[in-house]
């Protein structure tokens, strides 16, 4: 009878396989490899992502403010002066619509220099907002990156967190993980627990989105969940405990923000758990099959009982809001409506009115490494952006109401 564990070193005429590690390791790096070359096509090391111009029509949307409004103060040499276009058109940065949007505040008072710029006043605290779920593919950073875009394009001051060491969130916001970010300049730099930990605003980077700014992630942000066990058994005295550093961290550049948008990671580790210990609101995103259900169900199962553990460890845990958001929402699907029939006969007002409904226009801009925000109407089949951008709109808006509601804001 043939041995079955004879090995190749007995067998001289059989070919030596390699080794699993070797077959993954240059997988890896020909995929790495091509990833690279197809960023380089889009975007070539020597530029940066630029956000695209927006039209007059769409600059008065975004300032509540008429088109014969920002006419009149291009005639009257009033703040910046828009690019004009062989034909005529009118083309303004964000940068210009912030600036006008500060020209407008100064001329009027009240709430309604609030609502041109709507920045968070004395007595308003830092909105912390942590989108999660730990099944993957629940669209945790499609909704985080549009959701730090629209606030930015709303006029507030965002600061988007990437918490996930796939760093998808960077990748989509211009900064790639593997080429743009090095050795301690992600979020674990201001978390760590030895002698290189750094102020958090030393690796806050700007983006291309004017009013929007980013704490990058890498593979580097796994270092917390081993070097974390190592500081709890060690008991170092005087330490900030593991769920309070992230806060902590983000204190440091409170100040500058209004709104923190924490993409955290498709799992349950100490990372998670930092971050959720940070926020004030939580958004979990769930796709309305049962098997997404059934998967959030136990991720609320287990988030309950380690927050709880956080909270007899003298965890301060105190959310302005909690909700779900339907995401990849398909309302002809008769499975997919019933199931999200029930998240609201069972969480109510918890489930978000809007759903962000599944469409190509968010698949073909993310071919690109772009988000709707970026990649304009002209790009795409109109009647499928425009119908995306709506159902986009319509999400992003009800999570605003809530942070003015938090604000005490009417």
């Amino acid at each position: 009878m043939r041995d079955s564990n004879v090995s190749v070193a007995t067998n001289p005429n059989r070919k030596a396989l390699p080794s699993v590690d070797e077959t993954i390791g240059e997988q890896a790096d020909l995929l790495s490899s091509q990833l690279q070359s197809m960023s380089e096509a889009l975007f070539p090391p020597s530029s940066q992502k630029i956000l695209r111009k927006f039209t007059s029509g769409e600059a008065a949307r975004l300032m509540g403010v008429s088109d014969s409004t920002l006419r009149k103060m291009t005639l009257a040499g009033e703040g910046p002066q828009p690019e004009t276009t062989s034909n005529g058109r009118r083309l303004y940065t964000l940068s210009d619509i912030n600036q006008i949007r500060r020209l407008l505040a100064q001329s009027t008072r009240g709430r309604e220099s609030i609502e041109f710029v709507p920045h968070r006043r004395p007595g308003e605290h830092l909105q912390v907002l942590a989108v999660t779920n730990f099944k993957g593919g629940s669209g945790k950073t499609t909704t985080s990156a549009h959701l730090a875009q629209y606030l930015a394009l709303q006029g507030y001051r965002v600061l988007a967190v990437d918490l996930d060491p796939q760093a998808s969130l960077s990748a989509l916001l211009g900064v790639l993980p593997e080429l743009d970010v090095a050795s301690n300049q992600t979020l674990y730099a201001a978390i760590r627990y030895d002698s290189e930990r750094r102020n958090l605003s030393e690796v806050i980077r700007s983006t291309y989105f004017d009013g929007l700014d980013l704490v990058p992630g890498n593979l580097e942000l796994m270092e917390f969940e081993h070097t974390t066990p190592k500081a709890l058994s060690a008991g170092a005295v005087g330490e900030t405990l593991f769920f309070a550093r992230v806060a902590a961290a983000i204190d440091e550049v409170a100040d500058n923000y209004d709104v923190v948008v924490i993409d955290c990671p498709p799992q349950l580790g100490f990372l998670t758990l930092s971050g959720l210990c940070a926020a004030t609101a939580m958004i979990v995103t769930v796709h309305p099959q049962m098997l997404d259900i059934s998967s959030m169900s136990q991720f609320l199962l287990m988030t309950r009982d380690l927050l709880g553990v956080v909270r007899d460890a003298g965890g301060d845990l105190k959310y302005d809001f909690i909700r779900y958001l339907l995401t990849r929402f398909e309302p002809q699907d008769a499975p997919q409506t019933k199931v999200a029939a029930l998240l609201r006969n069972l969480f109510d007002d918890h489930v978000l009115t809007n759903p962000m409904v599944k469409s190509a226009a968010v698949s073909d801009a993310g071919l690109t490494k772009q988000t709707l925000y970026e990649i304009g109407r002209e790009n795409l089949t109109r009647s499928t952006y425009d119908r995306a951008m709506e159902a986009l709109d319509a999400v992003n808006s009800e999570v605003e109401t809530l942070i003015k509601q938090a604000w005490g804001r009417a």
